[in-house]
């Protein structure tokens, strides 16, 4: 027995391996009463965040749906480190939604829908009662007022209440560049999924999917891991990006974490914001030391004639459904 949550990495490593047995029985004993097999299927960062690691996921899911067999997934804890986490089970949620091609992620939280205010809080004098938001067209939109609201501790004016709001949304932005739609529900409502695939639009907040998704063989970029490498670009760069163009190191303004040659990495714009994932052409060292400057001074900083785009535009996926369609493809 533990008298408190252990603090070391290994510990709660191996406490979480202990648990999953435990946890699967569970799940067993409820399947097996509806004759239904399943399978547990334990995923880590670390192995979506190549395209072959991504693949060989993709293939023992689709097998296993193939069969008729309920994949039961969850992080593989006792091996995760907190650098290479998914971080929260709607990210991961998403990522499967994404890996199997769903057409719509369920994510079930304590309110029935993302409301115009917060629903546990009374109203300002003056102010209309928070009214329930059914369909969210720009999931990148309601993801920055989340955010603008967290960061401001959510009171009674936010117009998202709960901070976990935010994540659920971070969650469907991943989908909805991937083609799905994502339904915030209650997890008191059992039916909920029922009623919405069954045609209802008076449950839950649907998120609508981009319209332009995410091309397959560019859907492992949405899989990369917290720790990822990133590029933080310019105002210019991020509207060449928008509209369709490769990414050059003038438009470059930072860059963070280390990353080698042909990884996948994080693009940002000067705010912070995640604008897109791209696989690019130099490591790091190199970007580091040509951020800002032009194409033809690459020979000249790292003695070899290299591509002239950091990363061209067919190794970049735009997460903002007004840019998506222009690199998407």
């Amino acid at each position: 027995g533990l008298a408190e949550r252990p603090k070391r990495l290994a510990e709660l490593q191996a406490m979480a391996a202990i648990g999953q047995p435990h946890l699967m029985r569970y799940y067993d004993e409820f399947f097996s009463a509806l004759r239904q097999p399943i399978a547990q299927v334990l995923l880590s960062a670390d192995a979506l965040d190549s395209r072959s690691g991504y693949r060989n996921a993709q293939a023992t899911l689709d097998e296993l749906l193939r069969r008729g067999v309920i994949p039961v997934v969850n992080e593989n804890d006792s091996v995760a480190i907190s650098e290479l986490r998914f971080g929260d089970n709607d990210t991961l949620s998403a990522l499967v939604a994404v890996l199997v091609g769903a057409s719509h992620l369920f994510l079930a939280t304590d309110v029935d829908a993302l409301y115009t205010a917060n629903p546990h809080v009374a109203p300002p004098p003056g102010q209309p009662p928070a009214e329930p938001i059914r369909e969210v067209a720009d999931v990148c939109e309601a993801l920055a007022r989340a955010e603008e609201a967290a960061a401001g501790g959510g009171g009674s004016g936010s117009a998202w209440g709960t901070g976990g709001i935010a994540t659920k949304l971070r969650a469907a932005r991943l989908a909805a560049a991937a083609g799905v739609t994502t339904v915030i529900h209650s997890a008191q409502e059992p039916g909920a999924v029922a009623a919405v695939l069954g045609g209802a639009c008076d449950v839950g907040t649907r998120i609508l999917p981009q319209p332009s998704s995410v091309a397959s063989h560019k859907r492992w970029l949405l899989a990369l891991p917290p720790a990822s490498g990133t590029l933080t670009l310019d105002a210019g760069a991020c509207k060449a990006l928008a509209r369709g163009n490769s990414l050059f190191f003038a438009g470059v303004s930072a860059v963070t974490h280390p990353f080698c040659e042909r990884d996948a990495v994080r693009v940002l714009d000067s705010a912070g914001r995640e604008l897109a994932r791209a696989v690019v052409n130099y490591g790091s060292e190199a970007c580091a030391a040509l951020a800002g400057r032009q194409s033809r001074e690459i020979f000249d900083e790292l003695k070899y004639h290299g591509p002239d785009e950091l990363a061209h535009r067919r190794n970049i996926v735009l997460l903002t459904a007004a840019a998506g369609e222009a690199v998407n493809g």
